[in-house]
């Protein structure tokens, strides 16, 4: 079975290592951290924007240029989030946290090279994961209904404990706020509009989550700054050479647990027609701050901070194309279009995709590989350009980001009601980093929060309002269980530090 396998991913390699298959995945690798650096972009937009393109090569070519883009960009939003504190993309709000940061402290490149490491081990174990468990975990991905969407949803959530750190009733009120906004338009069920504050018509698509990660981390965050430093703010100043490159590379080290963590955990939450990336990402870096021996460092520049959740992000996008190759089902929107372009090209997805053409699939895989090396060449050739961003002076840089925001905001829906709903949040982080909010919690509940009530309400149809089948079922069982644990965790380390301190007092 494994010398099979090994055959035809042999086969495969050397498929995508063909002149215009090689090209199409260099190409696309460029194109889409370019796109992915772009807020308001992002994967879906520029595999969209780019399939008609797709149809001056033959079909093999198209679907490795398309998921190149798709790969490209999973670490493109990472470039702005770092340098500029604006998510390129929802996958990358969670880099924001500790890659900001580090910026700011003059450690772009460290970031920016974690980053790069960080997506290359994730994209490199999901392809194996990929290559070697495709069937069993197509399989398994089916046993998820909506009680255990519902029930990864709630570990996620338990998470969030980490992200707050000690103050975990300010945590708690930041995701209920973050609940509330994602309950915002038109009801899952009945279909009639909800807190559309009096008939607003632009909040009936509801809030797009992009609108509020842009306005908190870009305008927010630039009033921010604008306040601290009273108009004179310090360019940082940042030294790139191949003998720094080579010590962040060194130190990997520190974090290969955590990316290796994130990046199974990215694969499988991949795999999840009903997850994707974004989760995946938030997920990673909650239980990254969660274990980790100095949590109270996440949010002020560690370095795994940025590590796990990039890793998560390229597993789960890797994850995703599972489910479309082996089931026919898109894992997430980006693939959603390559689905849409696969059944264009006359390939139909499904079990029988692996026999009726066998050339098409491991050439796919096989060049998931190879567009993992060359994204992590280019990403390291680049990272000296991209520093040299943080060398602008602010007011060069303050009316950059301003338009960047604007562009970011108005793109999702296209109307100018987001736009303005942008400044809203925009002020909105400013008071609550001002206070000591934890902004981060709202943000990510704002994302998981219509998934979470789409599975929750559908369990509970289904069930006819018993509450009991998200525990009956194994795997939502486990996962609460789960969940459980996390949430007490920072509890229990609470009180046996403090009994470990009065313990010290007494002697």
């Amino acid at each position: 079975m494994m010398d099979s396998v090994l055959t035809l991913l042999g086969a495969g390699i050397l498929e995508a290592l063909q002149p215009i298959n090689l090209t199409m995945i260099i190409i696309g690798c460029t194109v889409g951290l370019l796109v992915g650096a772009m807020p308001g972009l992002g994967s879906v937009n520029g595999v969209a924007i780019l399939l008609p393109i797709t149809f001056l090569v033959p079909p093999t070519a198209a679907i490795i240029f398309l998921a190149a883009i798709y790969y490209g960009a999973m670490y493109g939003g990472a470039i702005s989030s770092i340098t500029l504190g604006i998510p390129g993309a929802s996958t990358a709000v969670a880099t924001v946290f500790d890659g900001r940061p580090l910026a700011q402290s003059g450690k772009a490149d460290k970031a920016l090279t974690a980053a790069a490491v960080a997506s290359f081990i994730g994209g490199t174990i999901s392809v194996v994961l990929f290559t070697l468990f495709a069937p069993p975990l197509a399989s398994f991905a089916l046993k998820f209904g909506p009680p255990e969407e519902f029930a990864l949803m709630l570990l996620a959530f338990a998470t969030f404990i980490g992200l707050g750190g000690d103050d975990i009733p300010k945590t708690i009120f930041s995701i209920l706020i973050g609940l509330v906004l994602a309950t915002v338009g038109l009801d899952i069920i009945s279909g009639k509009p909800r807190l559309i504050f009096g008939d607003i018509s632009g909040f009936l698509h509801g809030i797009n989550f992009l609108v509020l990660a842009i306005g908190i981390y870009g305008i927010g965050e630039m009033l921010w700054t604008l306040e601290t430093s009273q108009g004179k703010v310090t360019v940082h100043k940042v030294k790139m050479s191949f003998s720094s490159l080579m010590g962040n590379l060194k130190e990997v080290k520190g974090y290969i647990g955590t990316t290796s963590l994130g990046s199974v955990l990215g694969y499988f939450v991949g795999t999840l027609p009903a997850a994707g990336a974004t989760p995946a990402s938030l997920m990673s870096y909650g239980l990254a701050k969660t274990f980790s021996k100095n949590p109270e460092s996440f949010g002020k520049g560690n370095v795994a901070g940025v590590a796990a959740p990039e890793a998560a992000n390229n597993a789960a996008s890797t994850g995703s194309m599972l489910p479309m190759i082996t089931l026919g089902i898109p894992g997430s929107p980006t693939t959603a279009i390559l689905l849409g372009g696969m059944i264009i090209w006359g390939l139909r997805p499904g079990p029988l995709l692996f026999t009726e053409h066998p050339e098409f699939v491991w050439g796919l895989i096989g060049s998931l590989y190879i567009a993992n090396f060359v994204t992590l060449l280019i990403n390291l050739a680049f990272i000296p350009l991209f520093v040299k961003v943080l060398t602008m002076p602010f007011t060069v840089l303050a009316p950059i980001i301003y338009i960047l925001c604007v562009v970011g905001g108005y793109a999702p829906t296209q109307t100018m009601h987001d736009v303005w709903l942008m400044f809203v949040f925009g002020i909105v982080g400013y008071l609550l980093r001002k206070l000591n909010y934890p902004v981060a919690p709202a943000v990510l509940a704002i994302v998981l929060g219509p998934l979470a009530e789409r599975s929750l309400r559908q369990s509970l149809l289904a069930s006819q309002g018993d509450f009991t089948t998200f525990v009956t079922r194994p795997i939502s069982g486990i996962c609460i269980l789960i969940a459980l644990v996390l949430v007490c965790y920072p509890i229990y380390a609470r009180i046996r530090k403090r009994r470990s301190l009065d313990a010290a007092g007494a002697a």
